[in-house]
């Protein structure tokens, strides 16, 4: 069975959250630094968080918005290979992003065109 690659899309609740102490940053950083050498082979594109600035593109034009009114922040994004959906969900299962009680990720398989 050949690799698929599945995007993922790390979600927090809106608010706000307690800055982590020292002790904290290192463990994660640890931890994070684990996971990744782990899944090093599956990881296609660590992606990262996402700035605040968007817009909106249609066959008309570029505008600033409007936007989707969600209870949940798109934070960030990875784009990872696996077999199957269920082995992904065991990689972002152990992935940072699911550390934290207020965080979430949603899994879509991408198709080539």
């Amino acid at each position: 069975m050949s690799k698929q690659n599945y995007l993922c899309v790390v979600r927090s609740s809106s608010g706000t959250c307690e800055k982590p102490s020292p002790a904290e940053m290192e463990e994660s950083y640890a931890k994070f630094n684990a996971w990744k050498e782990k899944f090093q082979d599956r990881i296609v594109d660590l992606g990262g968080a996402l700035e605040s600035e968007r817009k909106i593109v249609t066959s008309e034009g570029v505008t600033d918005g409007p936007f989707v009114e969600a209870k949940e922040i798109i934070g960030g994004y990875m784009l990872i290979s696996a077999e199957n959906m269920a082995e992904a969900a065991v990689i972002v299962q152990e992935s940072p992003a699911c550390w934290s009680s207020s965080t979430n990720v949603e899994i879509r398989k991408c198709t080539a065109p």
